[in-house]
């Protein structure tokens, strides 16, 4: 039985309320570390030094200790330590995003739940959870290239990160193997990409290449002139992204690495001689992230002429309600960062108490169409699992509210397949978890429910 259902209004716990009157954009110009026992000394020219952000990292549970002091109770490290048991993601937070979070309610904090595990969150995996739910692996068409899209490819040059986020796509192969997940990551060589960019030069088709990784902010500055220069002087390459949370998590990188910046700024300018764009997109959540130290960063990156977008992952707890998408937006945009998608979050191992459902995010689509300019709205997509690309929240063929199962096809992309997204059990009606915990029954609905979807794509195609 496939119904309609109604979602409450919720409030997210991260950001004002729009309440229909004028927004106020207030940045945190406070030295808000010093409320974490080991930085109450450090003074802002050090903490705004990418260098003793990168050094200071917190990478471990004694590292956590070390830092909170006081504030690390045995009770909250052995709910760490259960977690970092049960994540695929390894675990390091610069000082910056670590200080950002509110330990005096940390288990409900939204910055916390991005970064930090905790053992008593987790619930099981669903039975159709994938490793590589974007079916990168299975369309790379060279090591560190994977080659979906028709006019897009998406290179992969390194493997780390400054921040090992909990609900990463590609926790199957960043950032270290875990209790769980055993991994061979790598840094960036290149001596080892001449395959990757003879592949774009051989595919006049690719137009749009995006670097991430991994992230693009632990690239070496003559590394970034590399990457950029020999994409740019592709003719058939237009455009060129640097995928990097960086600004979200390690702002300062922006302001006290020149070097980097200035590497940046040489592709942005070769970028423009020849008409083609380059942009750097990033990745915050919540309006917690934006500080005044965004502000400097943002400057400093605006003054090199690179096009700023941002990309959110939709995460229970953290981020799933109309006020927070909206105001999160709109400080965003105030900062010359275009909000550009909101993905559901992929079907990855390890991140279930993380996810919502298809239903949930089309609600928080509808309500934020014609509440932000149009070119600052950003479109809540699907990643069809098994490869069927992005795809607008509610242009799911068929989708069961009940059971949480719905049907994506991709006609330009994957032309004739048929891609299934599964809600997290917990969170459907009591009917819908009931119908999952019995075996013969779950297994006849979906059953029925493919077969109406491939009667549905059938129709379609003619």
């Amino acid at each position: 039985m496939i119904k309609e259902a109604i979602i409450p209004q919720s409030k997210s716990p991260c950001a004002q309320p729009g309440g229909g009157g004028p927004l106020t954009y207030e940045f945190d110009r406070s030295d808000f570390w010093r409320s974490i026992p080991a930085w109450r000394d450090i003074d802002p020219e050090t903490f705004g030094d990418f260098r003793w952000q990168q050094r200071n990292s917190i990478t471990s549970i004694q590292g956590i200790q070390k830092t909170l002091k006081e504030l690390a109770t045995p009770s909250l490290i052995a709910d760490i330590e259960a977690g970092l048991l049960k994540t695929p993601m390894n675990l390091r937070l610069t000082p910056y995003i670590f200080s950002r979070i509110q330990w005096g309610n940390m288990e409900n904090d939204p910055v916390r739940r991005q970064f930090l595990p905790l053992g008593s969150q987790f619930v099981p995996d669903h039975p159709h959870v994938m490793d590589d739910s974007l079916a990168e692996d299975s369309n790379k068409a060279t090591p560190y290239l994977t080659h979906r899209y028709p006019d897009k490819a998406l290179f992969l040059p390194i493997t780390l990160c400054p921040v090992y986020c909990s609900f990463c796509t590609r926790s199957r192969v960043v950032g270290g193997s875990t209790a769980v997940k055993s991994k061979s990551t790598y840094g960036a060589k290149s001596t080892e990409w001449d395959a990757t960019f003879d592949y774009i030069r051989n595919h006049p088709e690719l137009e749009d290449i995006v670097i991430s990784g991994g992230d693009a902010l632990l690239l070496r500055p003559n590394q970034i002139r590399h990457i950029g220069t020999t994409l740019l002087e592709i003719p058939t390459v237009r455009r060129i992204r640097f995928a990097t949370k960086g600004v979200a998590i390690m702002p300062m990188k922006f302001t006290s690495d020149k070097e980097w910046v200035e590497a940046l700024d040489e592709v942005c300018q070769i970028g423009q001689k020849r008409m083609k764009e380059v942009a750097l997109h990033t990745h915050f959540n919540t309006d917690r992230e934006i500080t005044e130290w965004t502000s400097r960063a943002m400057k400093s990156l605006s003054a090199t002429g690179v096009r700023v977008r941002n990309q959110s992952v939709l995460i229970s707890g953290v981020n799933d309600g109309f006020d927070c998408l909206h105001y999160t937006g709109k400080k965003l945009s105030s900062q010359l960062i275009q909000p550009y998608y909101v993905y559901l979050h992929d079907m990855v191992p390890g991140c279930e108490h993380l996810r919502t459902t298809v239903q949930k995010a089309e609600h928080l689509s509808r309500r934020l169409q014609g509440s932000i300019a149009g070119f600052n709205t950003p479109r809540v997509v699907c990643d069809a699992p098994g490869g069927g690309g992005k795809r607008e929240i509610s242009s799911y063929t068929l989708y069961d509210y009940e059971i949480g199962v719905s049907a994506w096809t991709s006609p330009t992309a994957k032309p004739g397949e048929i891609f299934y997204y599964y809600d997290p059990i917990h969170r459907l009606p009591q009917d819908g978890q009931a119908l999952w915990a019995n075996k013969a029954e779950i297994s006849r609905r979906l059953a029925n429910f493919k077969s109406e979807a491939e009667a549905k794509a059938e129709a379609t195609r003619h």
